[in-house]
């Protein structure tokens, strides 16, 4: 039985577990960002059939343990309405994420980090019942292909009149559910998590402790030169991704 990757070095497994780490701490900070730098780190090392459905199952332990962590400030009719989206989604997504060539999703990816890096944020509003059982699942369907699409569900959840724990707490109970979908789904499409079980548990943890480091330490982060550094580090990796497309790598 194969646990651990072939191809992965251990330096590229301490970047990795380091960065799911980091990125925690991010999220922690700052509510949101955190996966979308993660995947652009990791699809600098891991190949991209496995890309998506890795990256999904660590921000399912990340999101996870921050749910459990504020559940009693969970917005449960908003989180079924989405959740309910978010099934349907998952099914379409079961039959047309297999019809994608791998350099097609691995463009897809390097696009998508550009956009939500330096294309306009989504502005939050309030959705009706059934707009936001469409947006479980068109956000849904582009996790399958992207991965990171934390903006977006955000700009459904972040809405005015919701303090700051019932965001956090809603956010990261949808985002779990969706993860949990797409995991679903790849497993029902034939990938195998098994050889990167252990990948997989070694950033799920490494990111429970940098969610704790980071609700204590990154808070005093000045916020301007952070989002500076972070635009630009995950630029660079992005704009990488599309050169390993062009060089055929």
């Amino acid at each position: 039985m194969i646990w651990f990757p072939e191809g992965l070095s251990q330096v590229d497994l301490i970047i990795l577990v380091s960065t799911s780490a980091f990125t925690s701490m991010m999220t922690a900070a700052v509510g949101i960002g955190g996966g979308v730098l993660l995947l652009a780190v990791m699809a600098q090392m891991i190949p991209v059939q496995a890309l998506i459905p890795v990256h999904g199952l660590v921000q399912l332990g990340s999101n996870g343990n921050r749910a459990y962590m504020t559940r009693q400030h969970i917005d449960w009719k908003m989180s079924r309405l989405f959740i309910l989206g978010a099934l349907s989604g998952a099914v379409i997504s079961a039959w047309i994420v297999v019809q994608l060539p791998l350099d097609i999703i691995r463009l897809t990816v390097a696009f998508f980090i550009l956009l939500l890096v330096w294309g306009p944020k989504p502005k939050a509003v309030v959705l009706s019942s059934i707009k936001l059982v469409i947006a479980g699942g068109v956000t849904t369907i582009i996790s399958a292909f992207v991965g990171a699409t934390g903006p977006l569900v955000a700009a459904f959840v972040h809405r005015q009149n919701m303090d700051k724990l019932p965001t956090v707490a809603t956010f990261a109970t949808c985002m779990s559910f969706q993860h949990m979908l797409k995991a679903a789904v790849f497993i029902t499409v034939g990938f195998s998590f098994q050889e990167w079980i252990i990948v997989i548990i070694l950033m799920v943890i490494s990111g429970a402790v940098g969610t704790w480091v980071g609700l204590h330490l990154l808070k005093t982060l000045s916020a301007k030169t952070f989002q500076l550094l972070f635009r630009w580090v995950v630029t660079l990796l992005a704009l990488r991704l599309c050169w390993q497309v062009w060089l055929g790598g």
